[in-house]
């Protein structure tokens, strides 16, 4: 198996949740700037999306995009999803918030973008960061131990910080934990952000 990952992008969510689930796999680094694998050849030869992440299976299945991938990983690892009737359901929820509320509202940091649009996407941020700082529902957002939705959350944290953004103390407390574990050391290692 195979993750294709580019440092501090988002697929550094499934380089930790998959070592968190002590799952087998070659990290393997892409240059996001010229969309190739840094040992050679084109990312889109893997994935016609050409962009992280991209999870090759042992079969040869190809994922792409954070909810799928953090899903397969959580249907594979119960441990890392949630249990219960709505637990799934609950844990896509999550994602689906993360990915298309938090993770597009960075956009004006990582583009090039004015002042002014940077401020209304930092207040955007500083709204949807409270929000899930009060629905915590214990050290993580589901209870006392991290699952796939904390490792995707902990990578916009990790943005917050690299752009100054105010995060809410609970959600530095989540930061600073799950930065502690040995997964996502690993992961922070591998990706040269260590």
């Amino acid at each position: 198996m195979q993750l294709y990952y580019s440092p501090l992008a988002c697929s550094l969510a499934d380089h930790i949740a998959l070592l968190e689930a002590d799952v087998a796999f070659e990290p393997v680094r892409v240059d996001l700037r010229t969309r190739k694998v840094v040992s050679g050849g084109a990312l889109a030869a893997i994935s016609a999306k050409a962009y992280v992440p991209v999870l090759v299976l042992d079969d040869g299945a190809v994922l792409t995009e954070n909810i799928a991938i953090l899903d397969w990983i959580a249907t594979t690892r119960p441990a890392l999803g949630l249990a219960g009737p709505l637990g799934r359901t609950r844990l896509l929820e999550a994602l689906a918030y993360i990915a298309t509320e938090i993770h597009r509202s960075f956009k004006p940091f990582w583009h090039d973008a004015g002042v002014a649009e940077r401020q209304k996407a930092a207040a955007a941020i500083a709204g949807q960061l409270h929000f899930l700082a009060d629905s915590l529902q214990g050290r993580y957002l589901f209870g006392a131990a991290p699952g796939v939705a904390d490792c995707y959350l902990f990578v916009m944290l990790l943005w917050a910080a690299r752009f100054t953004l105010d995060v809410p103390p609970p959600l530095e407390a989540l930061r600073d934990a799950l930065a502690a574990r040995p997964a996502a050391q690993r992961a922070l290692h591998t990706e040269g952000l260590l």
